[in-house]
């Protein structure tokens, strides 16, 4: 199955908790932080739920 890199472009202060867990659960912990998964059903729907904090990046 293809990969996909997602970069976090903004920060999570001022976040409700259940977003910063979903950044946790993506591996991403700080801004600019690249990281890369599996594209699956589950790992879009997180960086759905977090898509004004994240970017998909090539």
């Amino acid at each position: 199955m293809a990969t996909i890199k997602i970069k976090q472009v903004k920060s999570r202060i001022n976040c409700p908790a259940v977003q910063k867990r979903t950044l946790d659960a993506l591996g991403l912990r700080k801004m600019n932080h690249v990281v890369e998964h599996e594209n699956t059903p589950a790992i879009m729907g997180m960086v759905n739920a977090v898509r004004h904090l994240v970017k998909i990046v090539d």
